[in-house]
């Protein structure tokens, strides 16, 4: 059974469900929960979150919410982890951030740093460093190591 297979099949057999924000994976995390068969009884939906009108227009987080919180970190990744389990109503929420390459990010983030959180009956957040500006390999990266802390979660 492949990770997202397994993924699956727990949020099935529970009845879960889960809602999705993220970044600089660009949708890869949604299409790879979306590429098992029957995910409609699981997936909620998603967003991808990869400026602030996005944030203010898909997600409804004003700046007064964001305060001196940044992108790219772990306080926002699980910020937008609550946020997106709230509007969507789900049981988890799964966010994602950071900097995929070839350069780092405006933050000072280094091409390769991510943010991951997971939230519902269990919180977790993680940062990642793949040291390389492989933007492509990065987005993969990003996005088996969220569906790994989903499934870390989901476990707990």
């Amino acid at each position: 059974m492949t990770l997202i297979e397994e993924v699956a099949a727990l949020l099935k057999a529970r009845g879960e469900t889960i809602a999705v924000s993220e970044s600089s994976t660009g949708g890869l995390i949604s299409a790879a929960l979306l590429s098992v068969g029957g995910a409609s009884a699981y997936y909620r939906g998603g967003a991808i979150v990869y400026t602030p009108k996005a944030r203010a227009a898909l997600m409804g987080v004003t700046k007064d919410e964001m305060g001196e919180m940044r992108s790219a970190s772990e306080p926002y990744a699980q910020f937008m982890a609550r946020t997106v389990r709230e509007r969507m109503a789900s049981t988890w929420g799964l966010a994602e951030t950071g900097a995929t390459g070839p350069s780092g990010n405006a933050y000072g983030d280094a091409a390769g740093h991510c943010c991951l959180a997971v939230f519902g009956p269990v919180e977790m957040s993680l940062v990642i460093e793949t040291g390389h500006g492989d933007r492509a390999a990065n987005m993969a990266a990003f996005r088996d190591a969220a569906l790994k802390l989903l499934l870390e979660a989901l476990k707990s």
